[in-house]
């Protein structure tokens, strides 16, 4: 899947992911699986791993919206495969095992970064399928991937796994019971699978980001104004008083910490939640 999830970034130029830190060379001689590579935080971050060493398989729903990434990692000098992958469609996340393994041998990291937003609504107005759908993908989606790379680690004894989440899983947001519900779900995932897999040399940490500027957070802001009948510039203003740094965050920023924990420098980093969120949470 390639649709949003909270604070998805703008599709950053070529220039401003020339800013983005990597490992140099931290991730050469590895595969990472990035899901939802096809525009926002899922882009920048397979670009920065690409910038690390890494050889990418991109995935989206429709490998089209790919075609950005994949010329950005080319010319970064890395190998590239765009992949066809639908969170609800089991069968799409196995090919994408098999694609990986065909082209590269295997994955050594896998990012879940698809999202669905899901609905904004009170509980007791939210659809239930709008529910389901938002869990399904957020969750269960993210579940399915890490079942499929597995094996293959596990046999090979290393592996690096990176959910995305985001705070909003650990502070309330209005009307944003699916979402929240969602990304919480992931840290638990996330904790546990690092106990699971760690015996086989398998690290397992989570990404929560905050207020990512971008089209996302527009989005939720103009909800949340919406529903409290206040001005949007002021509940912008109010988010970004909500953290110590008093700003949102970048994309390349939350990719940043994407890379160190993919790589060698966080080896002895497992069941982390890292939250990316200039303050805004800081458990």
């Amino acid at each position: 899947m390639t649709v949003g999830q909270e604070g998805e970034a703008e599709r950053a130029g070529t220039a401003g992911r020339a800013r983005t830190a990597s490992s140099g060379g931290a991730l050469d001689g590895r595969t990472a699986v990035v899901t939802g590579a096809a525009r926002g935080i899922g882009q920048v971050i397979a670009v920065a791993l690409a910038r690390a060493g890494a050889d990418l398989v991109v995935c989206s729903r429709q490998t089209g919206g790919l075609a950005d990434v994949c010329a950005e990692v080319a010319a970064l000098g890395r190998r590239v495969v765009p992949c066809a992958v639908d969170l609800e469609q089991p069968e799409t996340i196995a090919a994408m095992t098999t694609v990986a393994a065909e082209a590269f041998g295997g994955v050594d990291v896998l990012v879940n970064n698809s999202g669905e937003g899901g609905p904004s609504a009170p509980l007791w107005e939210v659809d239930p399928a709008d529910w389901q759908r938002t869990i399904d993908v957020n969750l269960t989606g993210a579940f399915r991937c890490c079942q499929a790379v597995l094996p293959s680690m596990i046999e090979r004894r290393r592996g690096s796994i990176v959910l995305i989440g985001s705070i909003t899983g650990k502070r309330p947001l209005l009307h944003r019971s699916p979402y929240a519900a969602s990304k919480l779900g992931l840290v638990g995932l996330c904790r546990t699978l690092a106990l699971d897999a760690g015996p086989y040399g398998i690290r397992a940490n989570i990404v929560s980001p905050g207020f990512v500027a971008g089209p996302r957070i527009d989005w939720v802001i103009a909800r949340q104004a919406e529903a409290q009948g206040r001005r949007e510039d002021d509940v912008r203003t109010e988010l970004e008083g909500q953290a110590p740094l008093r700003r949102l965050v970048s994309a390349e920023e939350v990719a940043d910490a994407v890379v160190f924990l993919a790589s060698d420098a966080a080896r002895a980093v497992t069941g982390v939640d890292l939250n990316v969120a200039a303050g805004a949470v800081m458990y």
